[in-house]
């Protein structure tokens, strides 16, 4: 038994996190006819800025960048801590009235596309109830990895630890590390923001890698941005820095995947300049991989090589033998002694929030699949994705992909057809890995996500000015989407479908 009637709205929106919310704002200013909801399954918005409540929690992009393009960041630090970028996101929903539009509690399970009305049937959990609604269109904007757990491998001999044990994403209240030993087992963006803040108040905070990530500083403050704050009127100053800080980091990119060799001894040479000639940058901070072949870890103001400086933080580079009742021991032999252990071992990726999808009552499955424009999928009608970029900030491509969509809607409102779906033409094969990183946490997962194919629309480029050409200003009729059901036959079919229940 249901434990509502369905409702039917032109567009679900599923996700109230930074994507989903500024989806809704999108919809709102540029296809203002719509009618939408936004499902969200935790009790609270922001998403990824409300889950996780690890000290120190902030962003490794610069606001600038992770802010919407509609909204100026106002604040002075650029790269901001998590309750910063959570009020930002709250006051985004509440100033355009999207917070009546939001629905919490409702964790999205399925969604069945019938092409006889063109329309989701989206079943949502609700209290442990079903709750169903139809749409139009389905914007997912859940995010990439699962909320339910962090990944946290085996550890022999975690048992026998005395001490806590924590994940990132589980973080309790109540923990204190007031004068406490902690080891933080990773070397990734988490680990990286932990461990300076930990030993502001720890005993000592020792970070435990098996291998050592790019880790490049910044100042939290962009003295350029601060400067055109007080020249220009805000939305001015705003989007200059925004693309000031696009091209730089295009660049950035471009000269990694260029000349590798140079940029890596850019970088190792800002780390030696940091730590001092004495400490051993090749064992601590020198991948064996390029610079973003998996993503730079970003220090704001130095403070992880303060924190090491001073003596409150050290790194360890080496394999975990076993926990034992006081630490961990290592195959080298060596104990790291601990109260706290914090496994900082990532995240476990999921595809559009784990939900089950099917089209006519086929099973979609989204490995099977091209990616369109990095957005949709081939063969799956009226459902996008927002999915950030991997070589700079999120928020950059979920603004273009919700300024397609609503091209999307506007033209079927044009045309009068009801349903656009991507369509595989002879010659648009893709065996490529959608996610082109080689991060533990990609590589764990990358078989579950559809493919990208060799040329557009099926290539993602990773580059925000060509992804501005392609989505803002490239035709919506490209030949790859097919635009079919006119709103007529498909109304007809929902009266009668409805007359027969």
């Amino acid at each position: 038994m249901l434990a509502q009637e369905t409702e039917h709205f032109d567009v679900v929106i599923v996700g109230a996190g930074l994507s989903g919310v500024g989806a809704a704002k999108h919809l709102q200013d540029r296809s203002p006819d719509r009618t939408y909801v936004v499902l969200e399954g935790r009790a609270a918005k922001g998403g990824t800025w409300d889950l996780f409540r690890y000290p120190g929690i902030r962003s490794d992009s610069d606001m600038y960048t992770l802010g919407y393009v509609f909204k100026p960041w106002k604040a002075a630090k650029a790269i901001a801590d998590g309750p910063s970028i959570l009020a930002y996101v709250n006051e985004t929903a509440a100033e355009n009235g999207i917070d009546p539009h939001i629905r919490y509690g409702h964790m999205v399970k399925r969604a069945d596309w019938d092409s006889e009305t063109a329309a989701w049937t989206v079943t949502a959990e609700v209290d442990g109830a079903p709750v169903r609604f139809t749409c139009n269109f389905l914007f997912m904007c859940s995010g990439y990895y699962s909320y339910a757990s962090g990944y946290r491998p085996e550890f022999a001999g975690s048992a026998d630890f005395k001490g806590q044990i924590v994940h990132p994403q589980h973080w309790p209240a109540d923990l204190d590390h007031s004068g406490k030993k902690v080891v933080v087992i990773g070397s990734g963006a988490t680990a990286v923001t932990l461990v300076p803040e930990m030993a502001k108040t720890a005993a000592h905070v020792t970070m435990l890698q098996r291998s050592p990530t790019y880790v490049v500083s910044r100042p939290a403050e962009d003295p350029a941005a601060e400067w055109l704050k007080a020249k220009f009127k805000p939305m001015t100053a705003y989007r200059i820095t925004r693309w000031k800080n696009v091209l730089l980091g295009m660049l950035f990119f471009r000269m990694a995947r260029t000349r590798p060799e140079k940029v890596k001894e850019q970088i190792l040479g800002m780390v030696r300049e940091k730590l001092g000639p004495d400490y051993d940058v090749a064992t601590h901070f020198t991948p064996t991989y390029n610079p973003w072949d998996q993503r730079l870890c970003l220090v704001p103001d130095n403070d992880l090589f303060d924190a090491i400086n001073g003596g409150a933080a050290s790194v360890v580079t080496d394999h975990i033998e076993r926990f034992t009742e006081t630490g961990i021991l290592l195959k080298s032999g060596q104990t790291l002694e601990a109260d706290i252990i914090v496994t900082a071992t990532g995240l476990n990726l999921e595809v559009l929030g784990g939900a089950e999808f099917a089209v006519d009552g086929a099973p979609v499955k989204f490995s099977e699949t091209l990616s369109y424009k990095g957005m949709m999928y081939s063969g799956v009608p009226n459902l996008a994705s927002s999915f950030g970029y991997t070589n700079a900030s999120w928020t950059l491509k979920a603004d273009l992909t919700c300024a397609y969509v609503c091209r999307l809607l506007n033209h079927m409102t044009r045309t009068g057809l009801a349903q656009c779906t991507p369509v595989r033409r002879p010659g648009d094969e893709g065996d490529q890995d959608w996610l082109d990183f080689s991060s533990g946490y990609v590589q764990r997962s990358v078989h579950l996500f559809p493919k990208q194919g060799a040329k557009a629309p099926w290539k993602q480029h990773q580059n925000y000015a060509l992804d501005l050409m392609t989505l803002k200003f490239g035709k919506v009729d490209d030949g790859a989407m097919v635009f079919s059901n006119p709103v007529s036959k498909v109304r007809k079919a929902a009266v009668e479908k409805k007359l027969a229940a």
